[in-house]
C-alpha cells in the first residue's frame, strides 16, 4: 500500500536535495517520478534547485492546480512509481487530501518536503495538514549557530536584524532567512521576557 510522507525541517536543512536523491533512485532504477513545486518561487531557472547544486524540472503548482487529476491523468499514459512535492508547506489543505487520495487510491507514495513553521513560528496551512494525516512524518536536520538542532526559521532584514511582522511568505534564501534553534530564534524575537 502506497503512503504519503512529509519529510519537514527548517531553512537548509537539505529538503530539495534529499528529494531531487529521491527522484534519482527511481529514475536510475527504470521508474517514471513526477515532480511539483510552488510555483510562487521563481527564484531558480530550474523549479527544483538545492544549495549544492543540484537541480531538476517540475511542475509547478498553485492553489487552484488540481494534483489528483494532473497526476492521474499522467499515471494513465505512464505509470507513475513516485510523486514528490517540493515546498510543500504551500499546498492548500485541499491539494493535502488530493497528495493523500493518490496514495490511498491510485497507489502511488507521495513524498512531500517542506518547512514545518514560518518565521513567526506559525505552521504553513500545507503544513498542518500534512502533519495531521501523513503517514510518515519524518524531521530533516539542520543546525544553529550554537550547534544545536535548527527548527525554526528567523526572517532578517538586509542589515541582518530579525523580522517579527509581515506576510506568511516571503520567497527567500540565505540573504532573508536563517535556521535557529527555539532558544535563539525566541531570544532574537524577544519572545522570552525576564522575569525579576
Amino acid at each position: 500500500m502506497a503512503k504519503l510522507y512529509f519529510y519537514y525541517a527548517s531553512m537548509n536543512a537539505g529538503k530539495s536535495t534529499t528529494l531531487l536523491q529521491a527522484d534519482f533512485n527511481y529514475r536510475e532504477r527504470g521508474m517514471e517520478t513526477m515532480l511539483w513545486t510552488a510555483a510562487i518561487d521563481t527564484r531558480c531557472e530550474q523549479p527544483i534547485a538545492s544549495r549544492i547544486g543540484l537541480s531538476a524540472n517540475a511542475s509547478r503548482f498553485t492553489p487552484g492546480t488540481n494534483l489528483w487529476r494532473e497526476a492521474t491523468a499522467r499515471h494513465a499514459e505512464t505509470p507513475l512509481a513516485c510523486v514528490l512535492v517540493d515546498e510543500a508547506q504551500f499546498l492548500t489543505a485541499t491539494q493535502v487530501w488530493q497528495c493523500a487520495r493518490l496514495a490511498d487510491e491510485a497507489n502511488i507514495p507521495v513524498l512531500c518536503y517542506g518547512l514545518r513553521t514560518d518565521f513567526r513560528g506559525d505552521l504553513f496551512p500545507g503544513s498542518a495538514v500534512l502533519l495531521g494525516i501523513a503517514d510518515s512524518l519524518v524531521e530533516l536536520k539542520a543546525v544553529c549557530h550554537c550547534g544545536r538542532k535548527a527548527t525554526m526559521n528567523l526572517r532578517v532584514d538586509s542589515a541582518g536584524d530579525a523580522v517579527g511582522q509581515g506576510a506568511q511568505t516571503e520567497i527567500g534564501g540565505n540573504e532573508r532567512y536563517v535556521a535557529m534553534c527555539r532558544r535563539h530564534f525566541a531570544e532574537e524575537l524577544g519572545r522570552y521576557c525576564k522575569s525579576p
